[in-house]
């Protein structure tokens, strides 16, 4: 017996991010996605990937981005996983604190002076944009 009439349980993983994720492996099993250059150059997704259809096959609602994040990190699939933070990352990149809260709708709950504290102790990250 060849084992493939087996369930295997996904718990974590719903049905229709699941058929991303099949879509995903059928393509890179042909066309390998490269490897993304970090610290991205670019904050369009376009830009950092050679082939299109992985930037095309991304370019998802929130919802639907941060479940095959997630998902690709349960299936450990590094290369899906690699695209969706670097996604996450060019939706970020060139934003401030308060655009990336807005966009990622994050409450601000942080004093004025809680957040200068942060500022201060994390000047570094700011050079390195």
């Amino acid at each position: 017996d060849s084992g493939a009439d087996e369930e295997i349980p996904l718990p974590n993983v719903k049905s229709a991010i699941l058929k991303k994720i099949i879509e995903y492996c059928q393509h890179a099993k042909d066309s390998p996605q490269n490897e993304i250059e970090k610290p991205l150059k670019s904050a369009s997704i376009q830009d950092v990937v050679t082939d299109k259809w992985y930037a095309t096959f991304i370019e998802v609602d929130q919802e639907v981005l941060f479940e095959l994040i997630l998902a690709a990190n349960y299936l450990d699939i590094k290369p899906l996983l690699e695209l969706g933070c670097a996604s996450v990352a060019a939706m970020m990149k060139g934003k401030t604190p308060d655009q990336i809260r807005a966009l990622f709708h994050i409450e601000k709950d942080f004093t004025p002076e809680e957040e200068n504290q942060i500022i201060a102790e994390n000047k570094w990250a700011e050079e390195s944009f």
